[in-house]
């Protein structure tokens, strides 16, 4: 199970990338352009997605993924359950929705500098004995 801890770091490691708060909730963003948000009770996570390939994701695996509203549907979004992913998985798909917001120059100096993927979440922090 995938909670917002598990991607947050990415926010702000991914180049370009700034977390910000809009109405209580929790969004990515490039520029002006936001590529991630989070429901306000953090159970949703919604990310850019490629248009004409979201039917098919949502589709084959329903219970994890959802079309956004009818008003959003303009727009490059499908919704996730966070409940239903791993922590890689919504890493991998932080990391592949920020890739369609910058330059293809930036995404390309990220993949040398990380071969195998956005990697595993960080570890939590150890406390007392």
């Amino acid at each position: 199970m995938a909670e917002v801890e598990d991607v947050r770091p990415l926010g702000t490691e991914l180049e370009r990338s700034y977390e910000v708060h809009v109405r209580g909730r929790l969004k990515f963003r490039v520029g002006q352009i936001v590529y991630v948000a989070f429901s306000l009770d953090e159970v949703v996570m919604e990310f850019a997605f490629p248009r004409d390939e979201r039917a098919a994701l949502v589709g084959g695996e329903p219970d994890k993924f959802a079309l956004p509203s009818a008003s959003d549907m303009r727009f490059h979004w499908v919704h996730a359950r966070l409940a239903e992913l791993d922590p890689t998985e919504a890493r991998e798909l932080v990391v592949d929705a920020w890739r369609m917001v910058v330059p293809q120059k930036v995404s390309r100096a990220y993949d040398l500098t990380h071969p195998d993927g956005p990697g595993p979440p960080p570890a939590a922090p150890v406390t007392g004995p």
